[in-house]
């Protein structure tokens, strides 16, 4: 796949969860960014070529790459037990979204609140992950994420670790700010559509919820929802 934009081809470089085959350069962009992130590229190993811009834009699906692109492999996903090694973790499972520049929102917010895994139904975002890569400003990269075909169970798993289960459910919760959100902790989110599986909620300890200033029904969509929680976590937990 053609990643495109020095922070994704800085981000596919860095985050080492995929392999990167080689990055074509406009040969006149000499830029510190630019030039950082082939310098690194270089020190991994990783071929660069450099050629006039009119051969990356016809490389390239769009517009926006900035004269930098990289030809990559599909991202290598997580286990649950590769993540359960983490020591005082915060977990979030979200279920329910099926847009790429939704779920690339929803990543970039977990990564910048310090969210230690994301745990998503498995299926197949080959063919979207320039998207989530770009939407989540490269945190795509950085974090780690378990495709999973069971979510109940993973939720089994955690709680046998000693980790607790709070899900994002209006009926018998708490507002979120006067929960206990301290690590080690999972929560999980739904997509404003279908909202968590009955599985998933079935296996839940106890639910949170955000209380709106005005008498709005609708829910949140999961990258909102996801952003004023996550930052919740890391405000009670001093990070």
């Amino acid at each position: 796949m053609i990643l495109e934009g020095n922070v994704s081809v800085k981000a596919a470089v860095m985050g080492e969860k995929r392999k990167v085959n080689r990055i074509i350069a406009d040969r006149t962009k000499h830029d510190k960014d630019t030039m950082w992130i082939l310098h690194r590229a270089e020190e991994k190993g990783i071929e660069i070529i450099r050629t006039d811009r009119e051969e990356i834009d016809q490389a390239a699906s769009g517009k926006t790459h900035g004269g930098l692109i990289a030809e990559a492999e599909g991202r290598m996903y997580q286990s649950s037990q590769d993540v359960l090694k983490k020591k005082n973790p915060f977990f979030a499972i979200v279920e329910g979204v099926e847009d790429p520049f939704n779920l690339g929102y929803v990543i970039r917010s977990l990564y910048a609140s310090g969210c230690d895994g994301l745990f998503v139904d498995r299926r197949n975002w080959l063919n979207a992950e320039p998207v989530i890569l770009k939407s989540s400003a490269g945190a795509f990269e950085y974090l780690d994420i378990v495709m999973s075909d069971d979510m109940s169970e993973e939720v089994r798993k955690m709680k046998k670790a000693g980790i607790r289960t709070l899900a994002a459910m209006r009926k018998d919760a708490l507002v979120y700010t006067e929960a206990d959100l301290k690590r080690p902790l999972m929560i999980a989110v739904g997509g404003e559509m279908r909202g968590l599986s009955s599985s998933v909620l079935k296996e839940i300890e106890s639910n949170i919820y955000i209380p709106y200033a005005n008498d709005f029904r609708a829910a949140l969509n999961a990258s909102a929802a996801v952003s004023v929680l996550s930052f919740e976590v890391m405000r009670q937990n001093g990070i």
